[in-house]
């Protein structure tokens, strides 16, 4: 089993999983993975997420100055957030990111008016703060299959499509892992049942696109993984199953929503149904909370995801 401290988890081969505390306990991680004294955060949560990721250093007898690397799968605020305030503290810290999340990140006024108009003004701050720029001196850009080395271990960069164009994944030959962003879906560990994790797409505005999902997840699944660890909710394993779960899950979402393409109060319609369609799917899975707790876990996806939809359903 692997060890538990102080908001962190920690999984072996210089990985640990530090819970970001954005909305709730384990809806949200930060990986840091430490190699012969260097180190490497891959996403990175919010603002206030930060103050964590320093103690997990300090506890760990690293400084600031010993962070090469911040990894960001994708530029969605859940994931970037905090890089450009936690960047202010790691000295020699280079930001890592896909060449169409890079602009985003040195100047992110499209990113905040973006996520405004998904939560509205009050409710992107109570979650974000104030975004902080990062200098593009400090901004590298990715290419497909790149490699960065840290502590004599590589990280290798791969672009996934799907759930937003501006994501890619790392690949850790080490402990043949693939850190996956969102690219792999969303699995919190309270749906956890004795048939193993429960996974499921996560489609938020405005980029998903169901034949690159699909090929994001065969992306991932062709490095051979023994382990992914997701940022919604870190590590998981069965993949062959899970892969197939995501697959089945996404054609699903997409008949979900097209069956009511016509239908008044549509968006309405399309948020019932896919209440209904996670209740059907959890109890199939052996999870023994109520209605109401499946609301509670799956109630902000179900949303976000809604919305997804249908601009896909519009827009394709």
């Amino acid at each position: 089993m692997p060890a538990a401290e102080a908001g962190t988890t920690e999984y072996g081969h210089g990985i640990t999983a530090i819970d970001t505390d954005l909305l709730r306990s384990q809806f949200d991680a930060s990986h840091l993975i430490v190699a012969n004294g260097r180190a490497a955060f891959v996403d990175t949560g919010v603002n206030s997420s930060v103050p964590n990721f320093l103690a997990t250093l300090a506890r760990k007898n690293l400084d600031v100055g010993d962070v090469d690397y911040v990894f960001l799968t994708h530029v969605h605020l859940d994931h970037a957030g905090g890089a450009g305030l936690l960047l202010q503290s790691l000295p020699n810290a280079l930001a890592v990111l896909h060449p169409r999340g890079a602009p985003h990140m040195i100047d992110p006024a499209k990113l905040i008016r973006g996520a405004q108009a998904v939560y509205g003004e009050a409710e992107y701050f109570r979650q974000y703060g104030d975004i902080v720029p990062i200098e593009k001196e400090r901004v590298v850009v990715a290419h497909d299959l790149q490699e960065f080395e840290f502590g004599g271990r590589v990280l290798q960069s791969f672009y996934t499509e799907g759930h937003a164009r501006h994501h890619h994944c790392f690949f850790d030959p080490a402990s043949r892992s693939v850190f996956t962003g969102d690219s792999f879906g969303l699995s919190y560990r309270e749906l956890d049942t004795v048939n193993g994790a429960f996974i499921y797409p996560t489609t938020t505005p405005v980029h998903f696109d169901p034949p690159e999902a699909h090929k994001a997840i065969d992306r991932i699944m062709n490095f051979e993984p023994e382990q992914l660890f997701l940022t919604h909710y870190s590590r998981v394993t069965e993949l062959p199953r899970l892969a197939a779960d995501l697959h089945r899950r996404i054609d699903d979402f997409v008949g979900l929503v097209t069956q009511h393409a016509e239908a008044d109060r549509r968006t309405e319609k399309v948020h019932a149904s896919m209440y209904d369609y996670f209740v059907a799917e959890l109890r199939q899975h052996g999870f023994a909370g109520d209605d109401a707790a499946v609301r509670e876990i799956v109630g902000k996806d179900v949303a976000l995801n809604t919305m997804g939809l249908e601009f896909w359903l519009d827009h394709r």
